[in-house]
């Protein structure tokens, strides 16, 4: 098997048993009358830890290289999705979603870091795009496994079954052992400095804004089209085929991903995504029938699902030698950060102005994203 399919194969395994115990944490959760805050406090402690912990991450993978991070990760993420297992007690769902949330921090910029090593530059866009379609194969298998076993099995199978992708992985890695790793004097860089080198590197700190912005819309989809969908009279089951063409979409713009990234630059495609995403929100205040707003969650998810291998690009492109895994795990933390705090935010002014406000405002702030990424393309940055 060829390195790239290979990586994006230990990928696909470890994200959807990451993806699979969200969905079965929240339900087994609720099972026991747990409170929606309860069930917010568990999901928000997956980022928590990581928000804090992910540059150093980073950095460890400079140093050390990738192998190690992934292998560990690999195995805190199986027994961080098996203890609940044996009981899905509230005390060990709190437990086991902050092991999970590091374990698969750890993969996620060790493996990130891989991808940005294979092949030379010119190669890079095609990789991640490869890359990404990776985890929208998972994000999709993911719940649907986890679905299908608690409706078949109980909350305990589900989490035996979900720990068995990564356990694959696990052994895969292993079995293995190859992981390609930068030269030693790419990595002479890696010796400890200050974050704000590298958020006052006028290469990078653009890229880490947009990557800030398109998660907040990604945040914010999840969040708020439950909450207009229900305030539209929209069933809970219209609600989820609406959210599912988002899904669908997602998978559908990175299959075509790595034939399109050979004929544009990183920079025309993620102005591009601003502009689609910019335009979806503006719009959705306006849909009030399911199939439009499933049209618009799908041009939606076609902005957002094609600009993260393009951003992926960009900051492997733009980081300091011997700084990529830090460079990585800033991004990771501002996601993180997005998504422990946005659905507070969200949640709070859509309270005191109504949803239709925010989708407004994050659509001019995806298009003023889009415009700014279009002068930066143009000054061939």
């Amino acid at each position: 098997m060829k390195p790239l399919f290979y990586f994006v194969l230990l990928t696909v395994l470890s994200h959807a048993s990451f993806v699979g115990s969200r969905i079965t944490v929240s339900l087994a959760a609720i099972a026991q009358g747990a409170t929606p805050l309860t069930v917010g406090v568990l999901m928000s402690l997956y980022a928590v830890v990581p928000m804090f912990a992910a540059v150093q991450a980073g950095r460890l993978v400079d140093r050390i290289g990738a192998f190690r991070p992934i292998a560990f990760g690999g195995a805190v993420l199986v027994a961080g999705i098996l203890a609940p297992a044996v009981s899905h007690q509230l005390p060990v769902l709190f437990v086991s979603v902050v092991f999970v949330g590091v374990a698969f921090m750890f993969q996620h910029i060790a493996l990130n870091h891989v991808i940005g090593n294979l092949g030379d530059a010119a190669e890079r866009p095609v990789n991640f795009s490869w890359f990404a379609l990776g985890y929208s194969v998972s994000g999709t298998l993911g719940p649907l496994a986890a679905g299908f076993a608690i409706d078949l099995a109980g909350h305990g199978w589900a989490f035996l079954l979900l720990s068995v992708p990564a356990a694959a992985g696990t052994v895969l890695l292993l079995a293995r052992r190859g992981v390609p790793e930068r030269p030693a004097e790419h990595r002479a860089g890696a010796e400890k400095r200050s974050v704000g080198d590298l958020l006052r590197n006028p290469r990078l700190l653009p890229v880490f804004l947009f990557s800030g912005l398109l998660a907040s819309g990604w945040d914010m989809y999840t969040f708020v089209i439950p909450i207009y969908g229900s305030q539209i009279g929209l069933s809970a089951s219209t609600i989820g085929v609406v959210m599912s063409s988002f899904a669908l979409a997602t998978f559908a713009v990175r299959l075509v991903m790595p034939s399109l990234v050979r004929r544009l630059s990183p920079w025309a495609v993620i102005c591009t995504a601003l502009a689609i995403a910019g335009s979806a929100y503006a719009l959705f205040p306006l849909a009030r029938h399911a199939p439009l707003l499933g049209a618009l969650s799908f041009l939606l998810g076609l902005g957002l699902g094609s600009a993260q291998p393009m951003i992926m690009s960009a900051l492997y492109a733009a980081s300091p030698p011997g700084r990529q895994g830090e460079a990585v795990g800033v991004r990771t933390t501002m996601i993180n950060t997005s998504t422990a705090i946005m659905p507070l935010a969200f949640g709070a002014l859509g309270t005191a102005l109504g949803v239709a406000p925010i989708l407004w405002a994050m659509a001019a702030a995806l298009l003023s994203g889009g415009w700014l990424a279009d002068r930066r393309r143009r000054a061939g940055s």
